[in-house]
């Protein structure tokens, strides 16, 4: 997938400025695909360029003027032929994962704090989520929603950062619990004696 296959499909369902698409990036499409805004107003400008989007001035009393971005009939059709491909899986590349397969030979101090920040992050973006996820639903629940609701699309999307998140959250602590326990099982560390009393003969004994 390009970025502009993503950008495309947060301009489906209505008009959005430049700066709507990036918050729309930050606030639901960063979950799948991770975009600086300086990147996302550059795509804009191509897709324009392309004729895959149309874009409107509309004059703001008070205000600057904004420009409005909608997807044509070509960006809808450029659509069509991505989601007609198979799609690729993703590789995952994560700085933790490396840290706990080293674990072995790695302060456990050091990595249980590092699975303590990533637990709070993943618990804090989950519950942002299902905050999202309660507002796109309005009065009805999950289920009703489900079967008829609109914008089914992103609400899937949103769902899918959810469990991901939660996902994260649950194996943080899982492995935070497996840690602790091996290093409880193996007792504490055996006391060293100072290299210098080897090295020196006349050192005195304690």
């Amino acid at each position: 997938m390009a970025l502009r296959h993503a950008v495309l499909a947060a301009l489906l369902d209505e008009e959005l400025s430049g700066y709507q698409v990036t918050k729309a990036f930050a606030a639901g499409v960063a979950n799948f695909w991770h975009a600086l805004p300086q990147q996302v107003y550059a795509e804009l400008a191509r897709l324009e360029r392309e004729g895959l989007v149309a874009g409107r001035e509309v004059v703001q009393e008070a205000r600057p003027n904004k420009r409005l971005f909608r997807v044509t009939d070509e960006g809808l059709a450029e659509l069509e032929g991505f989601a007609s491909a198979a799609a690729k899986p993703s590789f995952l590349r994560e700085d933790l994962l490396v840290q706990i397969q080293a674990a072995d030979h790695l302060d456990t101090d050091v990595l249980i704090e590092r699975l303590t920040e990533r637990f709070a992050f993943a618990e804090a973006k989950a519950a942002l989520f299902e905050e999202q996820l309660r507002r796109m639903r309005g009065e009805r629940d999950e289920a009703e929603f489900l079967l008829s609701g609109a914008r089914i699309g992103p609400y899937l999307t949103c769902r899918r950062g959810r469990d991901f998140e939660r996902a994260n959250r649950d194996w943080c602590r899982d492995v935070t619990e497996v840690l602790r326990a091996r290093r409880e099982a193996a007792g504490p560390p055996l006391r060293r004696s100072a290299p210098d009393q080897f090295l020196n003969p006349n050192s005195p004994t304690p």
